[in-house]
């Protein structure tokens, strides 16, 4: 046993003067943070911070955390101010190109509004996505990148490469796609590409999310029979003709292996990048005998049917003319 010591026991810091010390402490690492450039913006939209093991705060380019130790001394907190992540979205149905578009779309966000020049460009993204790697969850063949970069919400820094983006999206593709049940589509002989390339159709021509599994199913007869999908979504991938232009009767007469018009059969790869609902909805369509689909006056829904006669009434009784 020790022997208690003699004299005055040693007194307790004044709380003010540990609360000067930590202030003066985190000015010093603003201070050498700023000097370092370690600053980022949310270029999209306002971001919501994840939760940490202490109190945050924010400003308009960094984060600051509160960390609490424990250690043999006591309990030790500390201040960690982090760069501020930047946010992108990709919807459902973007092609690659879209998705380009959106990361120059965010770096000149962040250039104009933050003065932050960030490494994702358009350019390097377009690079790294047109060259063919098929995520090591996918046990399939495939041509494109198109169909793996998974739509969603994205955060990355100042610092983050358009090659970590895109891992980040084959990750993501990864934990989706690992959902699937694929032994129906097995059982009509498809293949996970094919899959995939039918989920991107759904993802085109659907607006109206219990619809997915209608068109799927028409897609899946019109395989079975034999019969050309007629999907224009799949022409203007092809020939890339925006959604705002009307398809010309020579383009509906085109060569393309994506007219599928003309052609029976799927197109060569994936025409959009879809998300869960229509991976979901690919690999389980629903039990209809639909053959035929037109898009309603509300431009949001469709009317199906088995009918090839119903369907063009209803074509020319709402203006479409005959197909």
């Amino acid at each position: 046993m020790i022997p208690p010591q003699r004299g005055r026991p040693p007194e307790r810091p004044d709380p003010r003067q540990v609360a000067r010390r930590r202030i003066a402490a985190l000015t010093v690492l603003l201070l050498l943070l700023g000097g370092l450039g370690w600053l980022a913006v949310s270029a999209i939209g306002s971001s919501s911070e994840k939760a940490s093991s202490g109190p945050t705060t924010s400003s308009s380019t960094l984060v600051y955390r509160t960390v609490t130790r424990t250690t043999e001394t006591g309990t030790v907190e500390t201040v960690i101010a982090m760069a501020k992540p930047f946010h992108i979205v990709f919807p459902e149905g973007f092609t690659r190109r879209d998705m380009a578009d959106r990361v120059a779309a965010v770096a000149k966000i962040a250039q104009r509004e933050r003065h932050v020049r960030a490494r994702i460009a358009r350019r390097t993204y377009l690079a790294v996505t047109n060259r063919t790697r098929v995520p090591a969850c996918f046990r399939g063949q495939a041509t494109r990148m198109e169909g793996f970069l998974f739509p969603a919400t994205y955060e990355f820094f100042k610092q983050t490469t358009s090659a970590q983006l895109v891992r980040e999206q084959l990750d993501a593709f990864c934990a989706n796609w690992q959902k699937l049940d694929l032994a129906y589509a097995r059982t009509k002989h498809l293949t996970p590409y094919d899959v995939l390339v039918i989920a991107s159709m759904v993802e085109k021509e659907t607006l109206s999310p219990d619809e997915r599994q209608l068109v799927a199913a028409v897609i899946y007869n019109r395989l079975h029979a034999r019969m050309p999908l007629g999907i224009d979504a799949t022409l203007r991938y092809g020939l890339d003709i925006p959604p705002t232009e009307s398809i010309h009767q020579s383009q509906l007469e085109s060569d393309s292996p994506y007219n599928t018009r003309k052609f029976a059969g799927l197109p060569p790869t994936p025409i959009a990048n879809p998300g869960l609902a229509s991976m979901q909805a690919a690999a389980h369509p629903a039990k209809v005998n639909y053959l035929y689909f037109v898009r309603k006056p509300d431009k949001k829904h469709h009317f199906f049917t088995a009918s090839f006669k119903a369907f063009n009434d209803y074509a020319i009784a709402h203006g479409y003319g005959a197909p």
